[in-house]
């Protein structure tokens, strides 16, 4: 209350009606978000006023499709690659639990940069040779083209790397999600005689849902960061992009302020979404 009196007039209430809501306002803004869109603001001036800024921008627009492309991409792959280990986990059968327990430990060891040298230069040739292996009568015959691993393209060895790297991280969430659902609800659709399929479809799927999505969103968002990572593969992302124009131009100050502006912009917007769709999820849940 020292505040209210240093700049108390002698009538006193109306300054405390005027400062309260001030306060409060002051105290309930998220100030890591006003630096940020003040940064940001001001690196999309420079993008706007300076003309070798705009060229910078000019060139990473082009890797933009393209990072958006293989996220997308590989985070699609790897839900349902996640929702399928998840239900594996269970399975009645222990041998295919414990294979989806194998998997999920085994992959989340692996760092996603090694996964993704280890997929793109092991995985794929191995893959073209089991090919033709299995396809060797139809090859031999005429009906089938041999398949060579440089037609295995550095793009979507790169998707499919994600895909495994993250389906791991999106089965557990899954998991966890089903988990939530009450037993005594799956009791009762087998009492109705629901069958497996139709209980995880009427029951356990739209309840769980309402779990999976904030996490799955975030995964989402970490995965647009970690896209950048198929760089290392040469495939022309906005990283790939930024790396060649900077050692061309020797700008790399201004280069790398606009990958990471935006990096910045797509990790922000869908981060602010969640956050939205979770408090609009928790309001519903109260009433």
């Amino acid at each position: 209350m020292a505040l209210f009196e240093f700049i108390r007039p002698p009538s006193g209430g109306l300054a405390i009606l005027i400062i309260m809501p001030f306060k409060k306002t002051l105290e309930r803004t998220p100030w890591w978000l006003v630096a940020t869109i003040i940064i940001s603001v001001t690196l999309l001036w420079h993008m706007v006023a300076d003309q070798s800024y705009q060229r910078i921008a000019g060139v990473l627009s082009k890797g933009l499709l393209t990072t958006l492309g293989v996220t997308l991409s590989a985070f699609l792959l790897a839900s349902i690659i996640g929702m399928l280990i998840a239900l594996a986990g269970f399975s009645r059968w222990r041998a295919i639990r414990e294979f989806s327990r194998f998997y999920v430990e085994i992959i989340r060891g692996i760092p996603v940069l090694v996964l993704l040298f280890y997929i793109a230069f092991v995985g794929a040739p191995e893959l073209v040779k089991l090919y033709n292996w299995v396809l060797q009568m139809p090859i031999d015959a005429g009906v089938l083209e041999k398949a060579r691993t440089r037609d295995f393209s550095m793009l979507w060895r790169a998707i499919f790397a994600l895909s495994i790297s993250y389906s791991a991280f999106i089965a557990e969430v899954f998991r966890a999600g089903i988990q939530e659902v009450g037993k005594g609800q799956i009791e009762a659709a087998q009492a109705l005689g629901l069958s497996n399929w139709q209980r995880f479809r009427f029951i356990t799927f739209p309840q769980a849902i309402r779990k999976i999505l904030p996490p799955l969103g975030n995964d989402f968002v970490a995965m647009i960061k970690d896209s950048a990572l198929v760089s290392v593969l040469g495939v022309q992302d906005i990283t790939q992009l930024g790396k060649i124009f900077s050692a061309s131009s020797f700008q790399f100050f201004e280069t790398y302020n606009v990958v990471a502006f935006m990096y910045l912009v797509l990790t922000l917007t869908l981060s602010l979404i969640i956050r939205g769709f979770e408090t609009h999820l928790k309001r519903n849940d109260h009433h």
